[in-house]
């Protein structure tokens, strides 16, 4: 919940560089329902795409305040995220209900990126395999085979701490998660990007991103300012 009219001129910064230097990495930038359009309307035809932060399954209905994919999509919304560990924890969002946002994601053109990730106490217990595989089967709808779709690994208990797992948890991790995906989707899940969320900065990005298995990164606090955020799109 970061971002008002003014975050346009970092968004702007943001295409201006990404367009001069060519970036390798695919970029995209998930603002507030409230920036999405005038967001797709800047960046439009650049080099750094527009995505979304939840979606209701439902096209259409009596819900107020929540908005369907097909309404973001037709905002200029190009991808969505899904499952994010705030609306799991906040708003008790389960595997099933994630998966079916997958769905309607897919239904109106959306790439939906699915995030997975467990609490410092499943961690502390030992369930991290299980927890973070128990997601990707549940959270991941069939409809996903063949399709464009991204996984977020975000460990709870790392976002906005500033604390991050070594490089060898993180490995062990996406490479968990890449095994449940190609068991899951054959060829769509071996190739499919797992990306890494969690306290993921500058200064950081680099050695993140060399890892085994890790195929981008789900940027929270640190994309909110274009300098910071081009330092990290530098690294990939």
């Amino acid at each position: 919940m970061n971002g008002l009219a003014t975050s346009l001129d970092e968004a702007r910064t943001l295409m201006a560089a990404v367009e001069q230097h060519a970036a390798a990495a695919r970029v995209a930038l998930c603002p507030p329902a409230t920036l999405v359009h005038r967001m797709s309307q800047l960046l439009g035809g650049s080099g750094v795409l527009v995505g979304a932060q939840d979606c209701r399954p439902e096209e259409t209905g009596a819900f107020t305040g929540d908005l369907s994919a097909e309404m973001l999509a037709d905002a200029g919304a190009v991808l969505v995220i899904l499952g994010h560990s705030e609306r799991r924890a906040g708003y008790g969002e389960t595997d099933a209900l994630i998966a079916a946002k997958a769905e309607a994601a897919l239904r109106a053109g959306l790439e939906p990126i699915v995030c997975v990730g467990e609490t410092l106490a499943q961690r502390e217990a030992g369930d991290t395999l299980k927890v973070v595989t128990g997601q990707v089967r549940g959270s991941l709808p069939a409809a996903l085979g063949g399709q464009a779709f991204a996984v977020a690994y975000e460990p709870v208990w790392a976002i906005g701490s500033g604390l991050t797992p070594t490089l060898g948890e993180i490995e062990e991790v996406h490479r968990a998660i890449r095994a449940t995906l190609q068991e899951t989707f054959g060829d769509t899940g071996a190739g499919a990007p797992i990306l890494y969320g969690g306290s993921v900065k500058p200064s950081n990005a680099a050695e993140i991103l060399r890892a085994a298995e890790v195929g981008g990164a789900l940027v929270g606090g640190a994309s909110l300012k274009a300098a910071d955020f081009l330092t990290i799109i530098e690294a990939a």
